[in-house]
Order: structure tokens, then C-alpha cells, then sequence
């Protein structure tokens, strides 16, 4: 099987592509390097680095060609702007990379006769939800620019799905962490942060008082169901959770982590407004954003029922967070050491 994997060369693109290749796929890696990173091209057993190419998803030259050209049968779009805060701080980037890209690659898959498109969603979108575990066909539309770059992105999917015939996988992401999650990043993800700071000692300072809780999902087993939807397609739209169907607080994850590194270092909890302090634009011109939508941001509460993937697809989450957390660590320090070695 042909496959294209858009946003290759990032956290959950790169070990996509690692699994494909391990199948026996034939796969095409595109990435712009916005966020993407060499690191996580490279494995134990290949180095999909020089293989990666340098596309934009947006470039309405280069991607029909490649379409063209090569002849996918199904295609994983990875791709994409994430940060919350950059998409808040950049909405017609967001836009563009978040929805009118996918828009073009669903209209190159429709004219070349791609089988399957599989798009990474979110789970961001049942941020205005109250009552958990939210399901896929019932919630309420999302307030801030990322949640509404990927529902509106579902909706270009399902238009396709029910105009052309096409069959469309929506993927709902939990918060992904597990190898490669990026700790160096300027604002790494959560659990990357967590690790980064304790390895070198340092204080952690999380935002609010730590009881927010979520749902996270280890990447194999995220890996694992965006295999089964291609081996066992829905025909035309499917909107999936890809979560572990458990939720757990900052706190929580950050007792494990220190267990799990011998560390006992006692962190620091900050107001909600100290995370967005870091992005002053989101204050600037004659609109400022909401405190009150600041606050629920940092404080909300998240829990995804995954029971139409087991039951669809025959998913079921096999990593439970201890191990997956110490697996982190395990990867991201070693990664850490190299770093500084490599920068003495």
C-alpha cells in the first residue's frame, strides 16, 4: 500500500511513518519544518531523514503534482498547527494550515482516487462540554481559534465524505505524550515540560492549583487504532476518540513522573493568568481575549468515551500511564544527555 504522511518529521508523524514502514507500506513523508523536527525521524533501526521531503501542504503546485505522481491509496494528515497559542495568536495561519490545507488535500485525494483519508483531529473540540465522557455525535461548537480550525476541518471532511462517496476518518485526539514528545520545544507539551524541568532540577511551575484533570493516550496505542481504521474502513465519514477513557490531574502525573526519576522536588502552582503572560499579543489591539476564556482554558476538564472505537474497530488502549510515563522519561532524558553533550 502507497501511503502519504503529512507533518512527518513531528512527534506523532514520525513514529506513524516508523509503523507503516515496520508493516511493509510504502510510504511518502512530507513536512515544511515549521515544528517538525530530524529528531524524530530517527529510530533504532532507520533514519527516515534524508527519506523526508520538504513540502507545505498549502502549496498548490507542488502537492497536486505529488498526488499526481505517486498515487496514494491512503493518506494520514498529521500536518498542522497545534499550539493552542499560536493559533490564537495567528488565526488566518491557523486557518490556512489547519483547514484550507486539509481542504486541498481532500480535493487532491478526490481528483487522484485516494481509498482513505485519515485526518488528526481533536478532542479540544468538547471544550465547552459539561457532561463526560463526551461522545462523538453530540457537543457543543468549540469557542477558540484551534478547536474551531479542526470542526470546521470535520465538516469539509464529512462534505466530502457525502458528496463524492469519499471515505473520511476524523481521529479526536486525547493529549498525546509518549518518545519524541519534544521536550526542547520553546513551549513544550505538558508532560515534556514536566520532564525537561526535573531532569535538570529546575522548579516546575504549573498553571492554576494542578486538580485540572485530562485524558491523555500513549502514541503506540494512538499509533495502533490509526492503523485499525485503515485495515477495517467505515465507509464514508467516521469522527473517532482516540483516548485512553481516563483522566488524570497535573498533580497526579507529576508524582508519578518524580517517582518514576528519583526526584523530590516540590513544584510551584500559579495563577492561570502566568501561562498567558507568555503570549502578550493575545492582549493587544482593541479586543483583548476574555479573562474568563483564559481561566477555562487553563482549568477545564476533559474526558473522551472511547467505546465506538473498541467496538468499531476492535481499539483498546493496551499502555496505562505508569508505564507510559516512564518509558518518557526514559527516551527524553537519554535524548537530554545527548543534547548537552552535543552542546558542551
Amino acid at each position: 500500500m502507497k501511503v502519504l504522511v503529512t507533518g512527518a518529521a513531528g512527534f506523532i508523524g514520525g513514529q506513524l511513518w516508523h509503523a507503516l514502514w515496520k508493516r511493509g507500506d510504502e510510504v511518502v513523508g512530507i513536512d515544511n519544518f515549521s515544528y517538525g523536527n530530524l529528531d524524530n525521524l530517527k529510530f533504532d533501526d532507520h533514519d527516515f531523514g534524508p527519506e523526508v521531503r520538504r513540502m507545505d501542504i498549502r502549496d498548490r503546485q507542488a502537492i497536486p503534482a505529488l498526488f499526481e505522481t505517486e498515487k496514494f491509496d491512503v493518506v494520514y494528515n498529521i500536518a498542522g498547527i497545534a499550539p493552542l497559542p499560536d493559533c490564537q495568536s495567528d488565526p488566518v495561519q491557523a486557518v490556512e494550515v489547519n483547514t484550507l490545507g486539509l481542504v486541498h488535500l481532500l480535493e487532491c485525494a478526490r481528483r487522484t482516487g485516494v481509498k482513505q483519508l485519515v485526518q488528526a483531529s481533536t478532542n479540544a473540540m468538547y471544550e465547552n462540554e459539561t457532561e463526560f465522557p463526551t461522545v462523538e455525535t453530540s457537543f457543543h461548537t468549540p469557542t477558540l481559534i484551534y478547536p474551531n480550525t479542526k470542526y470546521c476541518g470535520e465538516r469539509f471532511c464529512q462534505s466530502f465524505a457525502d458528496t463524492y462517496g469519499m471515505t473520511v476518518t476524523c481521529l479526536r485526539f486525547a493529549n498525546v505524550y509518549g518518545p519524541h514528545i519534544d521536550c526542547l520545544r520553546k513551549q513544550p507539551p505538558f508532560v515534556g515540560y514536566m520532564i525537561r524541568e526535573l531532569y535538570y532540577g529546575r522548579t516546575p511551575e504549573f498553571h492554576s492549583d494542578g486538580n485540572q484533570r485530562r485524558d491523555y493516550i500513549y502514541v503506540e496505542d494512538l499509533i495502533d487504532l490509526a492503523l485499525r481504521v485503515v485495515e477495517h474502513p467505515q465507509k464514508g465519514f467516521d469522527a473517532v476518540n482516540v483516548s485512553s477513557n481516563q483522566s488524570y490531574s497535573v498533580r497526579e502525573l507529576y508524582a508519578i513522573a518524580c517517582k518514576v526519576m528519583g526526584k523530590e522536588i516540590e513544584a510551584k502552582y500559579c495563577p492561570s493568568s502566568h501561562y498567558w503572560a507568555k503570549y502578550p499579543e493575545l492582549y493587544g489591539g482593541a479586543y483583548g481575549i476574555k479573562p474568563e476564556i483564559l481561566d477555562h482554558e487553563v482549568n477545564k476538564f476533559s474526558l473522551c468515551d472511547n467505546t465506538h472505537a473498541r467496538e468499531a474497530y476492535g481499539w483498546v488502549p493496551q499502555v496505562d500511564i505508569e508505564t507510559g510515563l516512564a518509558r518518557v522519561v526514559e527516551t527524553e532524558c537519554r535524548m537530554l544527555a545527548e543534547h548537552d553533550k552535543a552542546n558542551q
